[in-house]
């Protein structure tokens, strides 16, 4: 029987794959599969109000579960690159490799615009910025700046943009506002927004994924590439890990001491929200590197690995609809009781898809 792993000669860091399929199983719809279950098994409880309440966005300030999801895949996205980028620049050279990161900037960044609805509702309405257009500009300059900058200068770069960002919320003022309003429509970001986007905002006037806020977007690929360095350091597997959960601690810690002044708020990827979600990220990454390549537990993984070999691919599929049209076949419409099996049969859909593409060696990568 052919094993669902890659020999070791050839492997990718196993642990990554498997934290990539986590994070990406729920954008998939894990979540919706625990609310419906919780719904329908232990309803009325305050074990389904948690639940309900972690697989929601916070409104404007605070963190949930669900606000984790994007900055753990940009953060993933960075961890990758010490592991990719140096195979490069040895074929290409560094402007090879940065021509590489900038071309595949701009077709994430286009497969963004489609997903977000492209051209169907007129050149006016097109939603210019959004999830995909964030990961594919946010990653590709925190590679260059990787392909420049020794740890130290990527250090430096990060708290750079986390400050910086800080300042000119804090201190630029917003006409009819002032300056150091956070709060949603008063903030500098949401303003530049109003002003400057064109398109469809996916807020009204101001979109989550707007101009000023990739600035920390960046930082937060940033902390995944030095976590990535850290991971392909010299370093014992147990002396990593230790790193890794004690750095993602020291982070969660600066994030929340600095909330009261600048509050964690992912709607406009706050520079506290970067720390937060960077520390819960660093931590994942280093529980997920001990118990998959450090202890070699792995079976427990393989749906995961199947997910994060091909994200991007099954997140544009199921965002055509392609995995629910598939599941509304099998289980149709139900009410009442059997209504769980909606979001069900559409994630078991999702997995059969990725088992398929990965035991075939199908990879879609950009």
């Amino acid at each position: 029987m052919a094993s669902d792993f890659p020999s070791s000669s050839t492997q990718r860091l196993v642990s990554l794959d498997a934290l990539r399929g986590f994070d990406m199983c729920w954008i998939l719809g894990l979540g919706g599969v625990f609310e419906a279950l919780a719904k329908q098994l232990i309803p009325d409880t305050a074990l389904a109000q948690l639940i309900d309440t972690q697989f929601e966005h916070v409104h404007w300030e605070g963190f949930h579960f669900e606000d984790l999801i994007f900055p753990l895949f940009l953060f993933i996205a960075g961890v990758s690159m010490p592991l990719a980028l140096p195979r490069r620049v040895a074929r290409e050279g560094k402007f090879g490799a940065m021509t590489h990161l900038a071309i595949r900037a701009l077709i994430i960044f286009i497969l963004g615009v489609i997903y977000s609805g492209g051209l169907n509702n007129g050149f006016e309405n097109i939603r210019w910025l959004g999830v995909l257009q964030r990961i594919g500009i946010a990653s590709a300059a925190a590679g260059m700046l990787s392909l420049v900058l020794q740890t130290r200068g990527l250090i430096i770069a990060t708290i750079t943009l986390l400050i910086s960002y800080w300042l000119m919320l804090k201190f630029i003022p917003v006409p009819g506002y002032g300056a150091g309003d956070f709060t949603e429509g008063h903030n500098l970001t949401n303003y530049l927004d109003k002003i400057w986007l064109p398109g469809r905002k996916y807020n009204g006037d101001h979109d989550p994924e707007g101009i000023l806020s990739t600035i920390p977007a960046i930082a937060s690929a940033l902390l995944g590439i030095l976590a990535g360095r850290w991971i392909i350091s010299p370093a014992t597997m147990n002396r990593k890990t230790l790193m890794l959960i004690m750095a993602g601690l020291v982070l969660l810690g600066l994030g929340w001491a600095w909330s009261p002044f600048f509050p964690v708020v992912k709607k406009i990827w706050t520079s506290s929200f970067v720390l937060v979600a960077g520390g819960w990220s660093a931590i994942l990454l280093g529980v997920f590197y001990c118990i998959i390549d450090g202890l070699n537990w792995r079976r427990w993984a393989t749906p995961f690995v199947w997910v994060g070999a091909n994200p991007i691919a099954l997140y544009l599929a199921s965002g055509l609809g392609f995995f629910k049209a598939i599941s509304d076949r099998l289980v149709g419409h139900p009410d009442g009781a059997w209504d769980c099996l909606v979001p069900v049969a559409s994630f078991a859909v999702m997995l059969l898809v990725a088992r398929w593409m990965y035991q075939r060696g199908i990879f879609i990568r950009i």
